[in-house]
């Protein structure tokens, strides 16, 4: 019971933190997940959690949903997701997490702490090959941390709009993604409890970050977005050489 209890009351922290900075929160859950359940369980209980907390999170912010993004990113992003369920089972990718830190890190740096707008030009038809890229890193390591969002920022999206056009992209592939875990057996039964109170917790965290999130600016989220990509960057450096 205690364990539930720890991702039930991490999952709340996580989704505050992860509403406020525009993702990443799950992040946090990594090393929790690893401990308390193992390596091999770290992707999919961490989905499976994410997955029950984002309707929440789309009722909150729907009315600023950017669907012509959704439409460019979740076609390739399904794709993206049954892949890379098919590979978590049999696939040792320490190399690719490496090299997203290294491009994490490189991103948020660019910014420099928010003084530069935009580092690069992002058209739309580029959220197609994002959308495949970051389901099947997203399948394999359990969370991508703050990869699209230096791409929603240059794009244009801040706060309220790129928490939507995000939390509605990575609903509607994760549908696919869960059901590709669950169909190759990668959900036991005690995982889908695991991932549930993760969820609950997630709903609850959502709702406390939507109302932290209409008190601050523009410039504090971003800074926030970039903080956490760059930590996102660093742990997945760390991850490289310890799995």
């Amino acid at each position: 019971m205690a364990t539930y209890l720890l991702l039930f009351l991490c999952g709340i922290v996580a989704y505050v933190i992860s509403t406020l900075s525009g993702g990443g929160g799950a992040l946090l859950l990594l090393p929790i997940v690893s401990f308390a359940l193992g390596a091999n369980a770290v992707a999919p209980v961490i989905n499976l959690g994410n997955m029950i907390g984002r309707p929440a999170r789309l009722i909150l912010f729907w009315k600023d949903i950017k669907w012509d993004l959704v439409v460019y990113y979740v076609p390739s992003a399904i794709l993206g997701a049954v892949l890379g369920a098919n590979i978590f089972i049999q696939l040792d990718a320490s190399a690719i997490q490496l090299l997203l830190g290294i491009f994490l890190i490189f991103l948020a740096l660019q910014y420099r702490w928010g003084k530069v707008k935009k580092t690069f030009q992002v058209k739309k038809w580029y959220f197609i090959p994002l959308g495949f890229l970051v389901l099947l890193i997203s399948s394999l390591f359990g969370a991508t941390g703050a990869i699209l969002n230096p791409f929603y920022l240059n794009y244009g999206l801040v706060k309220e709009e790129l928490i939507a056009t995000k939390t509605a992209n990575s609903f509607f592939a994760g549908i696919f993604q869960i059901g590709s875990y669950a169909y190759l057996g990668a959900l036991s039964s005690d995982l889908w409890l695991y991932g549930i109170f993760i969820g609950i917790g997630a709903i609850i965290g959502n709702v406390i970050g939507k109302k932290a999130l209409q008190g601050i600016s523009d410039k504090l989220f971003i800074q926030l977005v970039l903080l956490v990509t760059l930590i996102s960057g660093i742990v997945m450096i760390y991850k490289s050489f310890i799995t």
